[in-house]
């Protein structure tokens, strides 16, 4: 039996006013997002705070995300690290990022986040060349779906014992569990499949937003 209470715009208002508690940089960038174009590619803030909430219960101080849009999910994360924390943010759009780069200093925390304007693959595997494999404590991927597994992959070497990796889309609004139609589609469904066998994870898939796997190394 299906035990997933499906949200209507009320019950989801009331899970914001019970729980979501927001910087105000955090509620601005929210704003200035929402008239964009693509403004549908933001995480939804009860889904950073729930990011900010896994960083803190591993004690987390070093951390990738892969896919930055306009800055929420870097900020949420960066909020929850401590002062000496850092945040690896790969992006290829100088464009996107720059509308949330002022939150991040009005936060206080454009310190801790370390923006690369580059492919993401380059990005990490610069990273792996430099000895920096187990040396992350959690990953958020979030980006080019078909490249979700070789994200996954780097990830996976760069985290410690322990890491997590926070993948996003992973039900991409049901399509999924339809024969697929597109590549993207395609990518996600073969992604899912291999980490439910991946013996070198644990593994849970959550109805978060538009599904968030959480895959922690073992």
């Amino acid at each position: 039996m299906n035990r997933t209470l499906n949200l209507d715009d009320a019950l989801y208002a009331y899970v914001l006013s019970h729980s979501l508690r927001e910087h105000p940089a955090q509620a601005a960038l929210r704003e200035a997002t929402r008239a964009h174009p693509h403004a549908v590619m933001q995480i939804g803030p009860e889904q950073g705070q729930f990011m900010a909430l896994l960083v803190r219960l591993i004690g987390a101080k070093r951390t990738v995300e892969i896919g930055v849009f306009t800055g929420y999910s870097a900020l949420s994360v960066a909020l929850a690290l401590p002062d000496d924390g850092y945040v690896l943010a790969c992006d290829v759009s100088d464009e996107y990022t720059r509308i949330g780069r002022p939150y991040w200093k009005q936060a206080g925390v454009s310190h801790k986040i370390d923006l690369r304007l580059a492919p993401a693959r380059a990005t990490l595997d610069e990273r792996l060349a430099n000895g920096e494999a187990g040396t992350f404590d959690f990953a958020f991927i979030d980006a080019d779906k078909p490249a979700y597994d070789d994200y996954y992959e780097r990830c996976l070497r760069l985290l410690r014992a322990g890491g997590l990796i926070a993948i996003d889309n992973v039900l991409w609004s049901g399509s999924v569990a339809q024969p697929a139609k597109t590549a993207d589609t395609a990518a996600l469904q073969a992604l899912n499949d291999k980490l439910h066998r991946d013996e070198r994870i644990d593994l849970s898939l959550l109805p978060i937003g538009d599904g968030l796997t959480l895959a922690r190394k073992r």
